[in-house]
């Protein structure tokens, strides 16, 4: 769907995938392959270094980009060879006919185009048999030389081109050389085992190629980006980025890194897991390898445009995690990157260590973040730019404001204001904010009507969005009884236009004080019904713009919780009523449930009910029996009518409300053994951090 790509099938031009165009452009040069699971791009630029230190004026095209403005992404050559890295993840490998192929190593990956690791064994047994000159492997990956037969030559450690790691300093490797190298020793500027590894692989193939080797070609290497790339170095933090995306990557990354952590420090692991098949098919490795860190902070999979795949969340790795490594701390918190990186940064300490590592986009919110921790972002400007660069993505219908206050928009009327806020008019508008503010790293909170939550004094920072506008507020007869109801609906809407329609199941929803999108992610319920008996299935917009339609059996919903809207804002839900009745038998329903609730519930402000109801019990039962109804701070009061409300006197704020939930938890714990948690949420924040 890119508009390139759109426009040129509009004109009948070929569209080709990058390996295809790859093969054709040198299909006529003396091509040297570098392919394998780990460390082509490092061991390409590496090869292209060497060659030009040498004055070997082979063509070259890097799979990415270097260091420093030393090398440039590609260049053409004179001398008819052309290094070139092949990628095998969608089968263009089977396209190469190399003159030389380099394989560093081979592992099983990209489970989405090869079924089996036999799949994967097949495409590269195929490209050393199209290799025309030599074949390269490493003497260490048993099933690269299993696959390359006899006749293909190796490097490394006890191979034809024999290197090993002799030193190691801060900046650099010095490489002892045997073998067929005309040279004993080498000097690298990189670090760590794989690098000594992938330097040995570019100076055998400079060999083969006819290049001069001296020790000092690669003591210039500029290295690449987002290969353990030092973004931040002082004030007792160092912070790392690193493309390792498998987990034998991962493994080696992170056993280099320890070496590097300062005494009382702790080696912290960001990941950002790369296409959901990959997740799926190696979670316990991903384990493991996570395993060599202190703790790790998951980020959302980054798809690279496949769809989800079972078992391939970061909530399933999360999971995998707790399972195979109890004691190793994971926090993950889907949708929310931003908020992941501000836990990250309440949690530094001296001496830490930070590795970022991902193929995906991490590191674009890693700098983000850094320009926070550096306090480049928390500015008046920014906000003002950032609004600003919202206001541009979206038609004048949509309204963005600054500093808006969030106390009239919720129930019990307390709390600050949203740095950014937005009610937008269309779901393009939407998809438009959600898409620009992943893109800066942006946290972003819906508010629905208000209901069941706590706005603390100092406000919200971040985008705050709710569907308010008319657009959101549909409600639809569907074939079979079915309706459709909108997210921006009011709950009292939906049960007084399903009783109009003689609907039958809806009567429970009277009084809740919410709509339907902010019922639907707490599974909001009452008078013993809940919202997930009445729905069939969920239309959402994840916060990186995506819409999906998920039935009500793929989603994974409990008391007050639905784990799919964490992540995603609701559209609305398609609904099937119980049964249909007259609407007077409806109404009748409806009456009893209203007058039942004005004589249990409290009729002042109030956020509804504020701790979930432990098991076997009543929260409203323990907090009356502590005698702690009329208990106040300031003007937020435990109500009279029900101990498990807070109201608001008139006028309570943030800070009232929660130093009120704080007593009120730890005299019920004192006096009943009973620790109460939260139902209502701490909007913007965690209770964790405030109890």
């Amino acid at each position: 769907t890119h508009p390139a790509v759109v426009a040129a099938r509009a004109r009948n031009l070929p569209v080709v995938r990058r390996g295809e165009l790859l093969a054709e452009v040198t299909r006529d040069r003396r091509l040297v392959a570098i392919c394998g699971s780990h460390g082509k791009t490092t061991t390409t630029a590496m090869l292209v270094t060497t060659l030009r230190a040498a004055d070997f004026p082979a063509g070259y095209i890097l799979g990415g980009l270097s260091a420093d403005d030393g090398l440039a992404p590609a260049g053409s050559g004179t001398n008819g060879w052309v290094v070139a890295e092949i990628d095998e993840s969608d089968g263009t490998i089977a396209q190469f006919s190399p003159e030389i192929t380099v394989t560093v190593n081979l592992d099983w990956d990209h489970p989405d185009h090869y079924r089996s690791l036999q799949d994967l064994e097949a495409a590269f047994a195929g490209l050393f048999a199209r290799t025309c000159g030599t074949v390269l492997v490493n003497s260490e990956c048993t099933r690269s030389r299993t696959l390359a037969g006899p006749e293909a030559l190796t490097f490394g450690g006890g191979g034809d081109y024999e290197g090993s790691l002799v030193e190691e300093t801060r900046t650099t490797l010095r490489l002892g050389l045997g073998g067929r190298f005309p040279i004993s020793t080498a000097e690298v500027r990189a670090g760590g085992a794989f690098n000594a590894l992938n330097a040995t692989a570019a100076l055998a193939t400079s060999h083969l190629m006819g290049a001069k080797l001296s020790g000092g070609l690669l003591a210039a290497y500029p290295g690449v980006l987002r290969r353990q790339g030092v973004l931040h170095e002082g004030g007792g933090l160092t912070v790392i980025e690193d493309y390792a995306h498998h987990p034998a990557e991962i493994h080696a990354l992170l056993g280099s890194l320890r070496g590097r952590v300062s005494a009382g420090g702790r080696l912290l692991v960001v990941f950002q897991p790369h296409r959901f098949s990959r997740t799926a098919r190696f979670k316990s490795d991903f384990a493991g390898a996570l395993a060599l860190g202190d703790a790790v902070y998951l980020m959302d999979v980054y798809s690279a445009g496949e769809p989800p795949v079972d078992g391939g969340s970061a909530a399933d790795l999360e999971a995998e995690c707790r399972h195979l490594q109890p004691d190793l701390p994971v926090i993950c918190r889907p949708g929310d990157p931003a908020g992941l990186l501000d836990e990250l940064q309440r949690e530094l300490r001296t001496g830490d260590l930070v590795a970022l590592v991902g193929a995906g986009d991490i590191d674009q919110q890693a700098r983000r973040w850094l320009d926070v921790l550096h306090g480049k972002s928390t500015c008046e400007e920014s906000w003002d730019a950032m609004a600003e660069k919202l206001r541009a993505q979206v038609t004048a219908a949509t309204r963005i404001s600054r500093e808006e206050s969030l106390a009239t928009k919720t129930t019990l009327r307390v709390g600050g204001a949203a740095r950014i806020y937005a009610e937008p008019a269309s779901l393009d508008d939407l998809q438009a904010l959600l898409r620009m503010a992943w893109g800066l790293a942006l946290r972003v909170h819906v508010l629905g009507r208000g209901s069941n939550l706590v706005v603390p004094d100092q406000g919200v920072d971040g985008l705050v969005i709710s569907l308010r506008q008319p657009a959101w507020e549909s409600f639809e007869p569907r074939p079979g009884g079915r309706v459709w109801a909108g997210a921006g609906l009011r709950l009292k809407n939906l049960c007084g236009l399903a009783a109009r329609a003689g609907l039958v199941g809806f009567e429970f929803l009277e009084g809740i004080p919410g709509n339907v999108g902010g019922a639907l992610r707490m599974n909001a319920g009452a008078m013993g019904g809940w919202m997930f008996d009445v729905v069939e299935e969920v239309q959402l917009v994840t916060f990186d713009g995506e819409v999906r339609t998920l039935r009500k059996e793929e989603m994974h919903v409990d008391y007050r919780h639905c784990a799919e809207l964490h992540g995603a804002i609701a559209l609305g839900a398609l609904m099937r009523p119980v049964a249909q009745s007259e609407r007077e038998s409806v109404a009748r329903q409806i009456d009893v449930y209203r007058d039942k609730r004005q004589k249990t519930q409290p009729r002042e402000p109030s956020a509804g009910c504020i701790f979930k109801n432990p098991p076997g019990d009543s929260a409203g039962r323990l907090i009356d029996a502590t005698g702690l109804k009329g208990e106040r701070v300031g003007d937020a009061e435990v109500s009279t009518v029900h101990g498990n409300f807070i109201i608001n006197r008139g006028g309570a704020s943030g800070a009232d409300v929660i130093e009120l939930v704080r007593r009120v938890r730890a005299r019920v714990e004192a006096a009943q053994g009973v620790k109460l948690e939260p139902e209502v949420l701490l909007y913007g924040q965690e209770w964790r951090d405030v109890l």
